[in-house]
C-alpha cells in the first residue's frame, strides 16, 4: 500500500518534477504535465522502481474543461487523495501596467489562479477520503515585492495567497491548505524572463548570495505535506530576499 497518493501539477519539469523526485519514495504519484510530454514520460520512467505506482496525465489547466477532464482522469486512478500540489503555473510575458491587455489578464490568471482554484474544489470530495489530506499552492516572491512588468503575475499569485487561507479556514479541520512562496528560482522560468543582468542584481540583494534551487522549494513542499498542525500559512522560500 502507498504512503500517501499525491497529485502535483506541472510535473514535467522545474520545480514540479523536483517535488515528484522528492515525493516519490513509497508514494502514489499522479503528475500532470500540458507541454512538456518528454520531459513528464521521462521522469515517469524514473520513478517508477521509487514510487508506489506512478501515473502521468496530459490535460491543459487553463480551461474549467481541462480541469475537469485532469480530475476525471484523477478519479480513474484513485478515489482517496493525500495531498494536491498546484504547482502548475508561469508568467506568460511582462507587460507594464500602462499597456496590460484584457487577454494577457485572463490569460495569466487563468494559468496561476482559476486553475488551482477550480482543482482544488473539485478534488474536495477525494481529499475528504484521504489521511491527514493537505492542498499547497505555489505563489511567488512576485507577490511580495511588486516586481515592475510582472505586476499582473504577481496579483494572480496574491490571488492564490488569499485563496490559500479562506480555503483553509473553510476546509478545515479535516484539509490543510498551505502554500509556498518561492523566490528567485535556477529554473527554465528565468531563462526566459529574466535578463542576466537582472539575475546578478538579485542575487546580490539576497542575504544568502545565490539564487534558490528547486530541491530548495521541493523540501519546503515536504515539510507542509508533513507539518500537520500547520494550515492558513505561505512559507517564503526565498535566501532572505523577502523578510517579514
Amino acid at each position: 500500500m502507498p504512503k500517501k497518493t499525491i497529485v502535483i501539477t506541472g510535473a514535467g519539469m522545474g520545480i514540479g518534477a523536483a517535488t515528484a523526485r522528492r515525493l516519490a519514495p513509497g508514494n502514489r504519484l499522479i503528475l500532470q504535465y500540458h507541454t512538456s510530454k518528454t520531459d513528464a514520460l521521462a521522469l515517469q520512467e524514473e520513478l517508477a522502481p521509487v514510487g508506489a505506482g506512478v501515473d502521468v496525465v496530459e490535460a491543459d489547466l487553463t480551461s474549467d474543461a481541462g480541469c475537469s477532464a485532469l480530475f476525471e482522469e484523477i478519479r480513474e486512478h484513485t478515489d482517496t487523495l493525500d495531498a494536491l500540489v498546484n504547482n502548475a503555473g508561469g508568467m506568460i510575458e511582462r507587460q507594464s501596467v500602462d499597456s496590460l491587455a484584457w487577454d494577457h489578464l485572463a490569460a495569466t490568471f487563468a494559468l496561476n489562479t482559476f486553475s488551482a482554484m477550480r482543482l482544488t474544489g473539485l478534488c474536495t470530495p477525494l481529499l475528504r477520503k484521504g489521511s491527514h489530506p493537505c492542498v499547497i499552492n505555489m505563489t511567488s516572491i512576485a507577490m511580495r515585492h511588486g516586481a515592475p512588468t510582472a505586476t499582473a503575475y504577481g496579483a494572480s499569485k496574491a490571488a492564490m495567497d488569499a485563496f490559500t487561507r479562506g480555503a483553509a479556514n473553510e476546509l478545515a479541520p479535516h484539509i490543510r491548505v498551505n502554500a509556498v512562496s518561492p523566490g528567485i528560482i535556477d529554473t527554465r522560468f528565468h531563462e526566459r524572463v529574466t535578463s542576466a543582468e537582472k539575475m546578478k542584481q538579485f542575487i546580490e540583494n539576497t542575504p544568502l548570495k545565490r539564487t534558490g534551487t528547486v530541491e530548495d522549494v521541493a523540501r519546503t513542499v515536504e515539510y507542509l505535506i508533513d507539518s500537520t498542525f500547520v494550515t492558513g500559512e505561505t512559507i517564503d522560500c526565498n535566501g532572505g530576499l523577502f523578510m517579514r
